[in-house]
């Protein structure tokens, strides 16, 4: 308990240092609602250039707004901007903004006030994206906004402090969707200035949160805004919580264990470490946690995958025993998905049984898209075809993981074990594991893709060939001519219903390819403090917690 009562005296210094005239109390401490968590994967940057990944996201959305956002069904919402018009040809969007949205305070501000937001701001921030220098991993985002002959960017203009027009070089059906993402962020150009690259470890935004504190590999802290813009349906303001504090407790089963003391508010997914100590095998909380905490659950925009990098003229595929696709398929059909769920999960996901497109998306249907069974002849059968047979001459497969889908990993592994593979496991923390994965270094590799907008092609966006990273996420480096085709084709496609054929054709490609193997649909679980009110959840698993609240009498 030594880091939590760590944690406390920090939180309580930070209410003392942040007054304004008279020192509180204890007694005026223990009533500020305070909702801790814990990032077993730590977090890289509070720049919203940078969220790439989920610690990131929770990290950066209690601090910043976009000119969206996205409500819980995934609808996209008015957040700074209050109303937007599109032209009739889908490529001009003009959006007017709110006038009462201010940054958080700072010193390089006059009178050390934060300013109001104009038009401007998003000018700088978005131009700031498509900045190469910069090498935010969001740029791909805005690779349809209009450019000139040279290839600079210029479809961002601020007409007036409070009308912002963006141009895009053709129509494309899920740009609203797009700007939803932490991504398209505003950012005040004369802090991101006054910092350089230490932005993003120095965040100033205009979200319901301020950052205070942030000690690596401790705590992170934030307080909330006094001038934040939102209220809620009756008018009262938001956000209701008086602070955040994040842990960065890297075991999962010691941060449960905290959990369990009262020490966080919440766990969201569920870890192989305390999985069966928590969830009966249906899936279900166990009595003796149901007096203090209840369970939340949903589906989850998130497909949990084994990728495989396909890109010959890579030094590390070159050898690489994946390059041939019988290899990938049999790969696919050598382990039973249904009990990996079952026995590993506790029936918490669905098992892949289509495309890399998940359930809860229009396009997924198993019906359409056959996925991979279990077929262990099957896949004996393809070993021999690509001339391997039992395995024989192929080489060593390492798999790379992080140590929390380890389990998932070694049961993969005593599966293909049997078909004659010699398969190696790799285990990297996560942050060495995500940014090896980025830079191209493993050939066969554990990931996940949760939905950042509500269309199918931010799933597929993963095998476009001109999204390979860093410039975009296709980690696999998968290219075809024909997938990249109906990929262009949906980009401008305005129908939904051939939108949604156009997908379908893309998955069906995917899983004839097999340039990743599916493992299954994840579902959003979130076990919850009882004193903890209003945290719900949505599809792709964002923290929202401006309308949390905190009830202390629990």
């Amino acid at each position: 308990m030594k880091h939590f009562q760590w944690v406390l005296l920090v939180v309580g210094g930070l209410w003392m240092a942040c007054s304004s005239e008279t020192k509180p109390t204890k007694e005026d401490n223990s009533h500020k609602t305070v909702f801790r968590y814990n990032q077993s994967s730590g977090i890289s940057s509070l720049d919203p250039a940078f969220a790439r990944d989920q610690a990131n996201m929770w990290g950066v959305i209690q601090i910043f707004n976009g000119l969206v956002q996205p409500d819980a069904d995934l609808s996209v919402v008015p957040c700074i901007a209050k109303s937007w018009e599109m032209d009739a040809a889908g490529k001009v969007y003009v959006f007017r903004l709110r006038d009462d949205v201010y940054f958080h305070d700072h010193e390089v501000f006059e009178g050390g006030k934060g300013r109001k937001v104009v038009a401007s701001d998003f000018v700088y921030s978005f131009d700031r994206i498509v900045d190469d220098k910069l090498a935010s991993p969001g740029l791909w985002v805005f690779s349809h906004i209009k450019r000139d002959e040279s290839g600079k960017c210029i479809g961002f203009h601020a007409p007036d402090d409070t009308t912002f027009v963006i141009e895009l070089e053709k129509a494309h059906p899920p740009f609203l969707g797009l700007l939803s993402m932490p991504y398209c962020s505003v950012v005040p150009r004369e802090v991101v200035e006054h910092y350089g690259e230490d932005f993003s470890r120095h965040p100033v935004g205009t979200g319901p949160f301020i950052f205070k504190m942030w000690s690596e590999g401790e705590n992170l802290i934030y307080h909330k805004n006094p001038r934040y813009f939102e209220n809620d349906e009756h008018g009262r303001p938001l956000p209701y919580l008086d602070a955040i504090s994040v842990s960065f407790i890297k075991d999962k089963q010691s941060a449960f264990m905290e959990f369990v003391k009262g020490g966080f508010d919440f766990v969201s997914g569920i870890d192989a470490s305390y999985k069966d100590e928590l969830l009966t095998l249906d899936g279900r909380l166990r009595d003796k946690f149901k007096k203090r905490f209840y369970m939340v659950t949903g589906p989850y925009l998130n497909t949990e995958y084994l990728g495989i990098l396909m890109d010959t003229s890579l030094q590390v595929v070159k050898d690489s025993p994946l390059r041939y696709k019988k290899v990938r398929k049999a790969i696919n059909m050598g382990f039973d998905r249904e009990k990996l769920i079952k026995y590993l999960r506790n029936n918490i996901g669905t098992p892949a049984d289509a495309g890399f497109v998940p359930k809860g998306m229009p396009a997924y249907d198993p019906e359409k898209i056959k996925g991979y069974t279990f077929d262990p002849e099957g896949a004996a059968a393809l070993l021999a075809e690509a001339g391997f047979p039992g395995g024989k001459g192929l080489g060593i497969i390492k798999l790379s993981t992080n140590p929390a889908y380890l389990d998932l990993c070694e049961a993969i592994q005593s599966k293909l074990t049997e078909l004659g593979l010699e398969v190696e496991l790799d285990v990297n923390p996560p942050a060495t594991h995500r940014e090896m994965v980025a830079r191209s270094q493993l050939t066969f590799f554990r990931g996940s893709w949760i939905a950042d907008y509500f269309d199918e092609e931010n799933y597929l966006g993963l095998f476009y060939t001109k999204n390979f990273t860093p410039g975009g996420p296709n980690y696999t480096h998968f290219s075809n001519a024909r997938f990249d085709e109906l990929y262009e084709q949906a980009q401008q496609e305005m129908d939904p219903v051939k939108r949604k054929e156009l997908f379908q054709q893309m998955d069906a490609i995917i899983v004839e390819e097999a340039p990743v193997v599916v493992m299954y649909y994840d579902q959003v679980v979130r076990v919850v403090n009882k004193r903890v009110e209003g945290l719900g959840i949505n599809p792709i698993n964002l923290l929202v917690l401006k309308k949390v609240r905190i009830n202390l009498d629990e």
